[in-house]
Formats: structure tokens, C-alpha cells, sequence
């Protein structure tokens, strides 16, 4: 009798033991379940509050990335900067402020004869004169450009002998210049074009220089007229040099509308102005009907 409890004790533990398993494997299959399904969910919230952020993050930058910015393809002229209006689009104003300078080399002389700490100081100035500003010092900056950079320094006066003199030593200087570059191998096709003809004719030695540094000096746009702006790469290495070349440059500008034409050019460099006809179009392709 003894032997038949302890073999029906025996019995019920198995159960209970086989009973506690089956519950302890559902119990590790149900968190198994729990657990790969808390990453699916988990990662969809924490998704959606990181795209709930970047998009606050957008609307405090203004929405643009480097794609849809509208300043992106915006040109703004020497002083602007481009900026987004309420309305989200482009537009150009005076720059708020300029990098402080400490080279001494940075600070430009005006055709004033006054100096800026630097060409974005001075540029600033001349769009605030031209808008309008009331931070403008004065009209006569409208018109403002760089003559040279450095300080300002006093100048010798050009006598009426060595202006008259200069539209020579100019010519001669720019058909040298040219003729070093074709040495060099430093001339387009169509600029070598007129080197080499420079080279064998006599009489188009100084017209073919004037010419094709004409063309060279009217940059972007393309508007066969160079602008004051446009003159500088020539006037600056010379100012030191050539202490004529301002005055002389200024008596181009006929009709003092701040460009010179191919007509102005030639004329002040006592060239006939039947030899710079269509000259221009070997060297642009763009026929000049009007000069």
C-alpha cells in the first residue's frame, strides 16, 4: 500500500513539473514574440519623432537645403549678398557687415583718393548709395571703385607732355605683352591668330594689341563695353609703374558714362578706327555693329 502513494506522489510531480514547463515555454515564447515585435513598433515612434524634429529643424533654417535654396542660383553684384525675403524668395541687398581686416595689403584707395580698410568696405558703401540708405556718406560714393590696393599715397601729376606721350608707350607695352604671351603659349587660337599677324604686318601691330586687349579686359557679360570695374586688372599693376595711367584712362571715358567702348579705345589710343572694325569677332564671335 505504501508502495502505490509513493508511486502516485511520483506521478503528480511529474504532471505538475510537465505543467510548470509548458507554462514556463509559453510564457519565454510569448516574450520572445513581445520582444521582436517591440523593435517594429518602437523604431515607427522614434522614426516619427526624428522627422518631427528635422522638420522643426527646417523651419527654424527656413526650410532650404542646398537644392531648393532660392539663393543658390542667385548672382549678386561687388557689396550684395543674397538674401531670402518673407516671401521665400531671393533678392539681393547691401551687405550687413564686412570681416574686420588687419593686412595692411587688404585696404584699397578710391578714385577719391580715400582709403577703405578693405574692397568689401568700399563696395558696401557704394550700395548704400545707390539704394538710398541712410547709412550712405555721401552721393559721391555712388560712383565709388578701387584705383589701386593699399593706402592711399600721393601721386605725381601726369604733365601735359607725358600724356601726350602715353597713348604710344601704351601701345608698345600691350603688343609686348601680348607677343610674351604668345611666347608662352599662353594665347588662345584666335588671340595668336592676331599675334602672328601683328608680327608680319607693320600696321597691324598696334591695332591687334589694342584689340585683343580690349576684348580681353570685357568680361562677363560680354556687353562690348568695359567697365570701370572691368579696367582695373590693367590699371592696378601700373599705378606704381605709370603714374598717367588714371588720367589717361579717364580721358577714354568720352562721355563719362563709366564705360569705354571699342570706338572710346581705339581713339585714345590714336588708332584709326577703320582698323578695330569687326576685329572683335575673330576673338568672341560676336560681331560688333555698334562701336
Amino acid at each position: 500500500m505504501k508502495g502505490k502513494w509513493l508511486l502516485f506522489l511520483v506521478l503528480i510531480g511529474l504532471i505538475v513539473l510537465s505543467d510548470a514547463a509548458e507554462k514556463k515555454r509559453r510564457r519565454k515564447h510569448k516574450k520572445v514574440e513581445k520582444s521582436e515585435a517591440e523593435p517594429s513598433s518602437g523604431t515607427g515612434v522614434s522614426q516619427d519623432i526624428i522627422d518631427m524634429m528635422t522638420a522643426d529643424e527646417e523651419n527654424v533654417r527656413g526650410g532650404y537645403d542646398q537644392i531648393d535654396d532660392p539663393c543658390a542660383k542667385k548672382r549678386c553684384g561687388a557689396g550684395k549678398e543674397c538674401k531670402i525675403s518673407d516671401s521665400g524668395e531671393a533678392e539681393c541687398r547691401c551687405v550687413e557687415s564686412c570681416l574686420p581686416e588687419v593686412d595692411d595689403r587688404r585696404k584699397v584707395c578710391t578714385n577719391h583718393n580715400e582709403t577703405f580698410n578693405s574692397d568689401c568696405e568700399l563696395y558696401r558703401m557704394r550700395c548704400l548709395c545707390t539704394t538710398g540708405s541712410q547709412e550712405c556718406l555721401g552721393p559721391k560714393y555712388s560712383h565709388a571703385h578701387i584705383e589701386y590696393y593699399g593706402e592711399c599715397r600721393d601721386m605725381p601729376e601726369c604733365t601735359e607732355q607725358e600724356m601726350d606721350d602715353f597713348p604710344r608707350r601704351m601701345r608698345d607695352w600691350l603688343f609686348n605683352i601680348m607677343r610674351d604671351l604668345a611666347a608662352r603659349h599662353e594665347l588662345s587660337p584666335h588671340y595668336l591668330k592676331l599675334e602672328k599677324e601683328a608680327e608680319v604686318e607693320q600696321s597691324k601691330r598696334w591695332a591687334n594689341a589694342a584689340i585683343w586687349k580690349f576684348c580681353d579686359l570685357d568680361g562677363h557679360p560680354h556687353d562690348r563695353k568695359v567697365s570701370r570695374h572691368e579696367l582695373f586688372p590693367i590699371k592696378a599693376p601700373l599705378m606704381a609703374l605709370e603714374h598717367c595711367i588714371s588720367p589717361f584712362l579717364n580721358k577714354c571715358d568720352v562721355d563719362d558714362d563709366h564705360f569705354i567702348t571699342l570706338r572710346e579705345w581705339g581713339k585714345c589710343l590714336e588708332i584709326p578706327e577703320d582698323e578695330l572694325e569687326d576685329k572683335c569677332e575673330d576673338v568672341r564671335g560676336v560681331a560688333f555693329n555698334e562701336i
